[in-house]
């Protein structure tokens, strides 16, 4: 059973409408399907528990109680071929929604291209852009998971909580806390207008440059060292011969450091 709140969520602080479910397969799907049945937003699509909440390339992503599972559901009309750079966006104002509600603690908080949260190497969250035509404009949802008082275990990477780092919050304050800093960075990136500074700001939230990256792609695993990302949002590796390769897709996990 889904844990209780003590009341639901049926508006931001500022404002920005909520549903709130007990008990939903996917936040994302609910609001794809929302948006298809002609919602046009902006609306938070929150559960207390996912069924079938998935991650990137369709992976599982584990919801027990107390988390937050929440997908914002807006109508755009930038070109679809700058909704790759809503991952960074939205990662930006994850990692500031963290910091306010008291994660500037935190040791290590960081970003990893694409869409992963970290604290060092350990995952805190994730967030997964989803978007589907209806008519001339584009339905997006930015579906954010973190991990607020617990993090899954036996997974094939290691898993963090906020609650692990010693921040305590509840569902309601970080939600009110990433719709303030979603607003702020969509109005900063202006439909793409702004990628140029968006870029910069997810830049200074990732890690180093020169990190070791694996990135598993459609051809096979590649590895390399981070040398940031363009202004459309794709990863940028350098290899070991000095070339560096554009990946625009790919699943990335951090790479052991070879001894000196």
């Amino acid at each position: 059973m889904s844990e209780p709140m003590s009341a639901p969520i049926v508006a931001t602080a500022s404002g920005t409408r909520v549903v709130h479910l007990a008990e939903v397969a996917s936040t994302n799907t609910d609001a794809m399907q929302r948006a298809a049945a002609g919602d046009r937003g902006p609306v938070w699509v929150v559960a207390d528990r996912q069924t079938a909440g998935r991650g990137r390339s369709g992976q599982p992503w584990a919801s027990p109680p107390g988390n937050l599972y929440a997908t914002r559901l807006a109508v755009l009309t930038c070109d679809p071929a700058r909704l790759p750079q809503l991952s960074l966006v939205a990662g930006i104002a994850v990692i500031d929604a963290i910091r306010s509600v008291g994660g500037s603690r935190i040791s290590g908080l960081r970003l990893k291209w694409p869409n992963d949260i970290l604290v060092g190497a350990e995952k805190l969250g994730g967030i997964l852009v989803e978007s589907t035509t209806i008519g001339t404009r584009t339905a997006t949802g930015i579906g954010i998971g973190l991990n607020l008082t617990s993090h899954p275990v036996g997974l094939s990477y290691a898993a963090t909580c906020l609650a692990h780092h010693g921040v305590t919050t509840d569902r309601r304050a970080m939600l009110d806390a990433l719709d303030r800093e979603l607003d702020l960075w969509l109005m900063n990136w202006r439909d793409g207008i702004g990628a140029k500074s968006t870029r910069a700001a997810w830049l200074a939230r990732a890690g180093p440059i020169g990190e070791r990256l694996r990135v598993h792609t459609a051809v096979g695993l590649v590895e390399g060292m981070f040398a940031g990302i363009d202004d459309d949002g794709a990863l940028l590796l350098l290899d070991s011969g000095g070339a560096i390769a554009r990946h625009t897709y790919g699943d990335v996990s951090l790479a052991a450091t070879p001894p000196s």
